[in-house]
Formats: C-alpha cells, structure tokens, sequence
C-alpha cells in the first residue's frame, strides 16, 4: 500500500439509513402552502423553445405503495417492502423494519406547493403525478417537458437497510423488482419517463450482473455511490490499495465505457453536512446550508474522478453529476488545475489530461440559477450543461418552468438553446 494511502474516512452504512432518508422533521405538520395559478402555468412549450424536445434531466418518481407487492417474485409478496400508515404519515416497511417515510413530495393534489417543509404526509395529499404514469406526462404536458430523467424518492434500496435485513435473496429482489418498475415506466411512457437503475452496491457479481440485466432492458443510465466503501464490503472502493481501479468495479466502468451507458451522481450524500452547521439552529436555518453543502460534494465527486485515473483507463465513461447546479465548475476547475502544478498530481500519478479537459467527461444542470447560465456557458461548455426541475421535491422548480427558460436561455440563438435543452440530454442518455 502506497505510504500516503488513507483508510477509514468513510462514514459506514447502516440499519437505519432507509428511516433516515428523509428527517422527520420534514413532514412534520406545519408550513405555509403556496397557491398556483395551475392554469396560468400550463401552456405548454414557450415560442422560445417550439421544435425542441425539452429533457428534465432531475426529477423523481415516487415508488407506488404497491410497486414491490404488485411485481414481487413468486413467493416473496409477504416479505416485500409495504406501505403503513401510522398516524397520518405513509411509511414504507419490510416486516417489522421501518423503511421511511414516501419521499420528497410537496406538490399538492390540488397542484399547490408546500414550502418550509420536505413533504407532504401522505399519498391522499400529493399530486399523482408524482407516482403515477398518466398524470405524471399530463404534468410534463403542462410544463411543456418533453422527457424526464427519474430518480427515487423514498430510501427502499438503500444498502445498509437492505444488508441488515440478513437476507440476502429479498434485498436482491428488492433491487430487481425497483429495476424492473423502472422499464414498466419507460415503456408505458413511450419513453419519455426515464428511471435511473439502482444496483447492490454490496456484491460485486451481482451488481454487476444487474447493470448487465439493466442495461439490455433499454434503461438510460445507473445510478452510482459517492462512497461505495460505505456498505463494508472489502475491496468495494473505487480505488485498490495499490492506487488502481478496483476490480471490484472494473467489468461495470468497461461495461459502461463500451455501450455509452451513463453513470449518475445525484449530489453526494457521503458528506455529513451537519457536521459544518451550527448548532442551535433550527430546521429552516439548517436547510438552506445543508442542502448547498450538497453541491461542494458533487464537486467531490467530480474530482475525486478526475485526480484518480478513472477517466484514463476510460475514456469514454459519461459521468452525469445531477441536481448538480453548474456556477461552482469554473471555480473548482480552475483550483484543481492550480492545485495539480503545485502537488505536482499529474506528474506524480501519470494523470494525462488537466481538470478542464477531464471536464470533458461530465456533464452538470440547473434550476435555480440565473446567473450562471446567463453568464457562464461559454466557460463551463455549452456542450455540458442541462437543465432540470427537481419536481416534486422541495425546492424544485415549480411552477414556472417555461418562465425560468426564457429568462435564463432567451439571449441565446436557438441551436444553443436546443443544445442545453435537448441534445446534450439525448447524447448523455442515449435518448432517441
């Protein structure tokens, strides 16, 4: 092991992490409901923007209560996550084992929106849309979207939940029937909802087997750990002892750099952002932080990559770091590149390229900024920036998607707009 290696500066999974997933606090009663003009905010595509077919590259699905039971393997429908209700929230269960709670979802039945809280309490209370196929391509109707990229809402699959459950057949078929459910999607859909697969991080046969399995189902892209070394399993780390691409994770990267399938980074949740924030703070103090913590972790993420020699052995991985935000790219750019003379990176690890050229490998979107896609494209890439909305989650861009468009896209001619709109979405995920 090179002398310089460190170990152990992971925080490991655990039990409880599907319960945890979102914070109780969150869907607490409370907040303030927001009223929509539904109406006002349902024509449709802007002129701006006619021809093109707009790509919402971060929204999320809510798992349908009866997703696991309605789809489970022969045998298996008892030992399925299911949906309780206690109290008035909707939680999700394996046997006695709390799940957590459904999600992120504060889009209303009535399209209003709650702000000051992460959800809504239960399914009676949250729009359709946000785990129904029908209503969800009327809402992208009156958003004027074209096709959305899907991840999950609620934590069924996350690792350690699943390993604690000492059973390794359920939390595979788990995995697969949450898989599955996302092809079902996509082909009700005529492709325009596209669910990112998950995989069992904890066994690297299986996972890579799935990501097979996924892949030939037609599914876009896979959804990546920050930190896989988070569920214990040896070797599970990126990167070897000997500074290498792990073998564990070798056959998927090949896998991927082959067929141009992309691997996803949806913000990184292996920083503990509470760490960084003061105490005594309340939870609409403690929010706001948290979740920009979560945009340093992307860029995390993105040079963990690039100073490790993944993106050498393969050169045409597609890495898409979602509900990224796209402002801080010229700054940690340009300070990777700065920090790469003065440690000497690339000369000492044999690395080829700068971090702007790595760059070349990732792409990044946006929703709430205005300043930098007015401003910043031209440095960032035109060819790497997509746009998203985050529906339904908090914070998400709702209503006023085609307002948002026109004001931040509007000053440039229309092949860049369909560039940052369609086609650099339709090349990332091989969309068609």
């Amino acid at each position: 092991m090179p002398d310089d290696a460190k170990t152990g500066s992971v925080i490991k999974a655990s039990a409880d992490d599907a319960k945890r997933y979102w914070l109780e606090e969150g869907w607490s009663p409370g907040g303030f409901v927001r009223q929509v003009d539904f109406a006002a905010h349902s024509k449709g595509v802007h002129p701006l923007f006619e021809g093109i077919k707009i790509v919402d590259c971060d929204t999320h699905f809510t798992e349908p209560p009866d997703l696991f039971t309605r789809n489970a393997p022969a045998g298996m429908k008892a030992k399925m996550p299911h949906v309780r209700r206690v109290g008035n929230v909707d939680r999700w269960f394996v046997g006695d084992t709390d799940m957590g709670s459904i999600g992120g979802n504060v889009i209303a039945a009535d399209h209003n929106k709650l702000l000051g809280r992460l959800a809504y309490e239960n399914y009676d209370q949250i729009n359709p849309g946000s785990y129904l196929v029908k209503p969800r391509l009327e809402e992208m109707d009156a958003m004027g979207v074209y096709a959305q990229i899907c991840y999950q809402n609620g934590g069924q699959t996350q690792a350690g939940t699943l390993l604690a459950l000492n059973d390794a057949g359920l939390a595979n078929a788990i995995m697969i029937t949450f898989n599955d459910a996302c092809a079902e999607r996509m082909a009700e859909s005529n492709g325009r909802i596209n669910c990112m697969a998950t995989l069992p991080y904890w066994d690297s046969k299986l996972l890579t087997a799935e990501a097979r399995r996924c892949i030939d189902l037609g599914i876009k892209g896979l959804v990546m750990p920050d930190r896989p070394e988070r569920v214990g399993t040896p070797g599970s780390a990126y990167i070897g002892p000997d500074g290498k691409v792990s073998p564990y994770w070798a056959e998927l990267f090949e896998m991927c750099d082959a067929t141009g399938t992309p691997i996803n980074f949806h913000l990184n949740a292996s920083l503990d952002a509470n760490s960084a924030i003061w105490d005594n703070l309340g939870f609409d103090q403690r929010l706001p932080i948290h979740a920009l913590l979560h945009h340093a972790g992307v860029a995390a993420t993105m040079m963990n990559f690039m100073v490790s020699g993944i993106l050498d052995t393969y050169p045409n991985l597609k890495i898409g770091l979602i509900e990224s935000g796209m402002g801080w790219v010229p700054f940690f750019l340009e300070g990777l590149d700065h920090q790469f003379s003065e440690f000497r990176t690339r000369e000492n690890r044999g690395l080829k390229r700068s971090a702007k050229e790595y760059f070349q490998q990732f792409w990044v979107s946006y929703w709430f900024e205005s300043y930098a896609p007015k401003h910043m494209l031209e440095e960032i890439g035109f060819d790497r920036v997509m746009f998203e909305t985050d529906f339904p989650h908090p914070t998400s861009l709702y209503p006023g998607v085609q307002e948002k468009l026109a004001d931040t896209l509007g000053g440039y001619d229309y092949a860049t707009r369909k560039l940052i709109l369609q086609d650099n979405a339709f090349k990332l995920y091989n969309l068609s």
